[in-house]
């Protein structure tokens, strides 16, 4: 069965963009566009699709006020929210990771990338762009306190498994440098959410820097 995806842009342009890469992959399907916040949080409450693709400056309502509606409501909190971003809009990531995002991705990023953060958000995962991994982080380390007992939450395993998430690595890059299978890593990760009460690995990334486990 194909992701269904509703694209949320101010820009037309960038929606037909989206939807032109996305509607040629075999196993995505757009089934909606909006213009604004207002619109995508009905789109979603009406077509229900796995993903939501939301940009953060809209007219009416924004992208931020958008994602926690749209995951506070219980009928549309399964649809996973992939923000695209563009570097001048660092401030608002950090806002829309609490608001319940999952994954983050560059507009200029590319078709393959697009693509990936699609799919891993249907599987409950999430992918973020490398250089807004840092620029998030980089926020993160500015306003994180210090937190010596943190790390006694983890075992030893969990703690480099999180560092190295922290990091912007992927599953494979932390099985292969750890020398695990990639389900012992999807393992290790629900063990670490389940402890820390985080609901993915974006989450997980930004608590590492609030608390110190990684510098």
């Amino acid at each position: 069965m194909a992701v269904t995806v509703v694209v949320a842009d101010d820009q037309e342009m960038i929606r037909a963009g989206f939807r032109l890469i996305l509607d040629a992959q075999d196993d995505i399907t757009v089934v909606g566009e909006a213009g604004d916040g207002a619109e995508a949080v009905e789109l979603v409450r009406s077509l229900r699709p796995d993903v939501c693709l939301m940009d953060i400056r809209m007219p009416k309502v924004d992208g931020l006020q958008a994602t926690r509606t749209i995951k506070r409501e219980p009928s549309t909190a399964t649809t996973n929210i992939v923000v695209v971003t563009t570097f001048d809009l660092d401030e608002y990531v950090y806002g829309a990771l609490r608001a319940g995002a999952g994954g983050f991705v560059l507009k200029n990023s590319g078709a393959r990338l697009l693509t990936e953060a699609v799919r891993a958000a249907k599987n409950g995962e999430s992918l973020v762009s490398p250089s807004i991994t840092l620029r998030l982080l980089e926020h993160v380390n500015a306003h994180r306190a210090r937190d010596d007992t943190a790390a006694t939450t983890l075992t030893a395993q969990e703690l480099k498994v999180v560092t190295r998430v922290a990091r912007g690595w992927t599953n494979s890059e932390v099985a292969a440098d750890l020398h695990l299978a990639v389900s012992t890593i999807k393992t290790h990760l629900g063990r670490i959410q389940d402890k820390l009460v985080l609901r993915n690995r974006v989450e997980i990334a930004a608590w590492a820097w609030e608390h110190g486990i990684v510098t």
